[in-house]
Order: structure tokens, then sequence, then C-alpha cells
């Protein structure tokens, strides 16, 4: 443990093999900073551990520039060249994943063994689209007039704008990026001022790895004013937005008048639903997963417990066994919590709980701030929770588990498409025709039976209703950055 806190009071720089992934500066084209800076804090104790270059409208513009010089010669290579310069990239990450973990976790708090996970997955999606690019989608179809020939072509739109969120500040970038790129694609992106260190460490390794300069550029600073100028730029054709559903119906607006194509990854609000035929063990199990990844900061989280009332007290009394088991502490000594990322999210999870316990919900666990520090709450488990509770609505995006009881299969269908998201929902039961009913009567883009992880690079991540549009990872995840583009040919 000493050893661990030493390490703590160490400047980041010092703690990495790598120095170099250590950057202050914004990427257009090359390193560049600007007249101003702001300070990036490490959330389990409050110490500002970088000073990034705050980048203005005008380093916005710069940066699709660049990206539009640079996108004649990386569309127009082959895409075997795209293909090498991802899977070096790819190399690079995983070359420099501990470093690229310990950035994280001192930007972002999160424990350093799910950062280190969330380097792996994130650089999957690299590995994954280097291969994707060697397969450019050229279709024949049969012609429908007389000696005609028809071909259907998937080109890239031109320069995407990319803006990701601070609680996986390095998979989204790579998400997104890679997917672009592949698809031939030029990059601008926006990190989180809160959590800007990630992607600027993964453009230090782009730009190792070969990609030239002006194919990815990252532009930190304020969101307003960044990514606002990009919504307003004719030259910017396409925008990937992760983040909250508010922000994302204000790009949607924003993106109107210049007609781009959104892909749009919002909010989620889950539930979790527990059949009384179920494996209790697996379904607690898989319910301390669902809740409290990333500290419950994640938009996969389960935030709605539903359980049948055969197995619901049962339920809850395994369910708070599991989280005693809970460690709370900073992401370098690598507890199963760490801090939430501002006092905003702190604030949300007393509201929330003191909506629910005023509703006539109980508290059996937590409910409070821990001593480590002011961004740390504990793992709170909530019973009893009324169906009019705010956090049986509202996306509460931290540790805190509402369960309530449910009767009949028709109820849980209700209650559970009872909300405007839906990204994701877990079903526990071991009965194979309610896993087809259940199925097939969840409004949510992604339904995990029996299980919590679902996401990785080769399927479609997504939501329906107000959790988004459009779909990343697999072949699907580069659409939204091509244009399909009919030939008709008489040879004459």
């Amino acid at each position: 443990m000493r050893g661990t806190q030493n390490a703590m009071n160490m400047p980041l720089a010092d703690r990495l093999n790598d120095r170099s992934l250590l950057r202050e500066q914004g990427f257009v084209g090359d390193w560049r900073d600007a007249d101003q800076r702001f300070d990036v804090t490490d959330p389990a104790t409050g110490a500002t551990i970088a000073q990034v270059a705050r980048m203005r409208a005008n380093d916005a513009s710069a940066a699709v520039d660049a990206a539009q010089s640079a996108f004649p010669d990386w569309s127009g290579g082959v895409p075997q060249t795209r293909s090498a310069a991802l899977r070096r990239w790819f190399e690079l990450i995983m070359e420099n994943r501990e470093g690229l973990a310990m950035i994280m976790v001192a930007e972002q708090g999160k424990p350093l063994s799910e950062a280190r996970g969330e380097i792996e997955y994130g650089a999957g999606f690299v590995e994954f689209y280097a291969e994707e690019a060697k397969r450019p989608d050229i279709r024949g179809v049969t012609s429908h007039l007389p000696d005609a020939e028809v071909e259907l072509w998937r080109e890239p739109v031109g320069v995407a704008a990319l803006v990701t969120p601070w609680n996986f500040p390095s998979a989204m970038v790579t998400r997104k990026a890679a997917a672009a790129l592949a698809a031939g694609c030029t990059c601008v992106v926006h990190p989180s001022a809160e959590t800007p260190l990630s992607a600027l460490a993964l453009a230090a390794l782009a730009e190792r790895a070969g990609i030239p300069p002006g194919v990815l550029n990252v532009v930190p600073g304020d969101a307003p004013e960044i990514v606002g100028t990009w919504t307003q730029d004719t030259r910017v054709r396409a925008l990937s937005f992760t983040g909250s559903t508010e922000v994302g119906r204000l790009l949607y607006r924003q993106s109107a008048d210049t007609i781009k194509r959104l892909v749009l990854e919002l909010g989620g609000h889950a539930p979790f639903i527990v059949f009384a035929d179920a494996d209790l063990d697996r379904a607690v199990a898989e319910a301390v997963k669902a809740k409290f990844a990333t500290t419950g900061q994640d938009c996969l989280g389960a935030n709605r417990f539903l359980v049948q009332q055969p197995v619901y007290d049962e339920f809850c009394t395994r369910f708070a066994t599991a989280m005693r088991k809970l460690t709370l502490g900073p992401g370098m000594e690598d507890r199963d919590l760490g801090p939430l990322m501002h006092e905003r999210a702190v604030a949300k999870q007393e509201a929330h709980v003191a909506d629910a316990m005023a509703r006539g919900a109980r508290c059996l666990l937590g409910g409070a701030r821990d001593a480590q520090g002011p961004l740390f709450y504990k793992p709170t488990l909530l019973v009893d929770v009324p169906g009019d509770a705010d956090i049986m609505h509202q996306e509460t995006f931290g540790p805190v588990a509402a369960v309530a009881p449910f009767e009949t299969e028709e109820e849980a269908i209700t209650r559970a498409n009872a909300t405007e998201y839906g990204l994701v929902a877990y079903v526990h039961t071991l009965d194979p025709r309610r896993i087809y009913r259940m199925t097939r009567a969840l409004q949510f883009g992604m339904v995990a039976v029996n299980r919590t992880k679902v996401t990785g690079a080769p399927i479609p991540f997504g939501g329906m209703k107000q959790s988004g549009l459009g779909r990343e990872g697999a072949r699907w995840g580069m659409e939204a950055f091509t244009e399909i583009k009919y030939v008709c040919r008489d040879w004459g």
C-alpha cells in the first residue's frame, strides 16, 4: 500500500515509462500550443496532473483545414496502406497499454485493472478495422436496363468530427476513429475537457505509427466553441458523438443546417430483470458487474433492478452480501470502485437516494459519501423503490442500485419499456420460451441474457428511441462514414 501511495504522490510523467505519451498540446496536423491552458485534475485527490492547451474556434477550423488537405491522399490510396497504418497503431497501443492505463486512471479515476481492460478493448477496434479497411464494399447489381452494367460503391464522406466522453476516454476515440479512418475519412477529435490526456496520448501513438499529418487531429478545449465550429462547417460531413441525450439533441439541431451524417450514442436507463426461475447466484454476480463497472458511470450500467416477487427477498439479501465485499479507493490502488468524476455526479447520487427514500424506499447499504474524499460515494442499495421515484426514470450514472418487485412477465415488459431510453436491457431466466418473448418485446438496441458483457469490435453497438442513432462497431460502424455511389455503365 505504501508503494502505491508513494506512486500516487509522484507527478504523472514520472510514473510513465514513456513520458512522451503525456501531451499537453493540441494535435492539429502537428503539435501546437494555445494562449491559455486548463487544468486536468485527478478525481481521487483533486490534484492538478496536467495543464492542457485550451484551443479555440480558429484551432478547430485549422484542424478541419488539415483534415481536408490530408483527405485526398488518405482516401485515394490503396486500402492496404490504411490497413497497415491502423495495424501499426494497434500494435503501439498494446505495447504501451500500461502507460495509457496509468494516464487514464490519473485523469478519470477508474480502477487500474478496468483502465487496462479499456485499453485492450479500445485497441480491439483498431485491430478489427485494420482488417476491414482491406475489404472495400463494391457490389454488382443485376441491371434493370438493357445493355447496362450496374455497380454500387461505398466511398468515404470526407472529414469526420468525433466527440468523445470522459467515462471511456480511450475506447470511445478508437471505436470511432478506427472505423472512420478505415473507411478513408480524415478526423477531427474533441475529447472531454475532463479527460483529454488519453486522446492526446493516442494521437502521439498514431503519429508514431505513420498515420500522416492531418489525418487524425485532436483539439482539446471548451466543447461549445470547438464542436460548435464543426457543426457549422460544411466541410465536416459526419459527426459521431457519445454522451448525454440532452447534448445529443443539441448537436442534432446544430448539424441540421449542414445535413451531416450523424452517429449519436446517447444515454441509457437499463433494466435488469430477474425471473423466479433464474440462477440467482449468476444473477447476483452479473448484477454487481452490470451496476458497478466504471463505478456505475457507464451508459450500459443497470439502473433499475426488477425482480420477480417469489425470489425478491432472496435476491436483495444476496445482492447486499455481494455489495458488502466491494472495495472503494483511488484508481491506482486498484479497488473495485473509484471516485466519481465530479461534484455534479455525486450530487446526483445524493438527490436520487433522498428522493427514493422520501417516497418510501429503504436503504440497505451506503447512501452517503465516503471519508476518502469528496468524490467518493459508497456503493448503495435501495430496495422497495416505488415506480414514481426519480431513479426509476432518470439515468443515475453512479454506484446506486434501485430494486423493486414485479409479479408477471407482462408487468416486467411494460415497466422496462416505460422509458425514453433504449440502449441495453438485461434479462435473467432459464426458460427458453421466455427468453424468446423477452428479447422480442424489449425495446432496446441490445439485450443481454444471463450475462452482462456483450460489447466488442465485431458487434454493432447502439440503441433505440432517445438512446441514439446509428451503430458503432462491426461492418455497420463504417456506414456513417461512407456514401453509396451508384454507377450505371453503357459501353457503347
